[in-house]
């Protein structure tokens, strides 16, 4: 099988997985070093290198989640539309771990000092490093058998991650990355047509 077979399989494989368990099939020393990777070797725009990572296992991870819970306990005040939410957090506790992506602002800020003609597409092409380190790491995860999905809680948490892990103040939130074990596989996904989605002339 070539390479590129190998890819497109594992581009197959990685889905949003839900139902997990703390209970991962390698240890998280090899996650970090999954991780670790993708920072070095993941594109970004103008070799910006603008994403940072932080890792959370167990208590750190559960931490993370409560915090989430409470935030927005604070914030649906209807105890029956809470159901569905508690029960949505307690899917994410249930996992081994969490990966929070950030996007650092004095390296943008940066950048667009340095090329002021693109100033205003600095932000947009930061989105687009920070989407291409997620999805790297999700396709890494999944090539070990571990299921993830992804998350958008910021901006609501943001103040919450940033004192408890001491986040540097120029780095943005962008997106959870909830990981564990399988505990069930996702279900049948519906493709659009291609020929919907893709143009080809020449």
């Amino acid at each position: 099988m070539s390479n590129l077979q190998d890819l497109q399989q594992l581009a197959e494989k990685r889905r949003s997985i839900y139902a997990l368990s703390n209970q991962l099939p390698v240890s998280n020393d090899e996650v970090v070093k999954l991780v670790e990777h993708a920072i070095l070797h993941t594109p970004s725009a103008f070799n910006s290198q603008s994403t940072r990572i932080i890792v959370l296992f167990g208590e750190e991870h559960q931490k993370l989640w409560q915090m989430t819970e409470d935030t927005l306990r604070d914030i649906v005040n209807d105890d029956e539309k809470f159901v569905s939410t508690k029960q949505k957090i307690d899917s994410f506790k249930a996992g081994a771990g969490t990966i929070l992506f950030f996007e650092d602002h004095a390296v943008i800020k940066g950048l667009q000092e340095a090329a002021p003609l693109y100033a205003d597409k600095f932000p947009v092409w930061s989105e687009h490093t920070s989407a291409m380190h997620q999805y790297m790491i999700w396709m890494a995860l999944s090539s070990l058998d571990i299921g993830a999905n992804l998350q958008h809680y910021n901006p609501i948490i943001d103040s919450q991650v940033a004192d408890a892990w001491n986040v540097d103040k120029d780095w943005e939130l962008v997106a959870q990355m909830v990981f564990g074990a399988i505990e069930e596989p996702a279900g049948d996904k519906a493709f659009k047509p291609v020929d919907s989605r893709l143009k080809v002339f020449g």
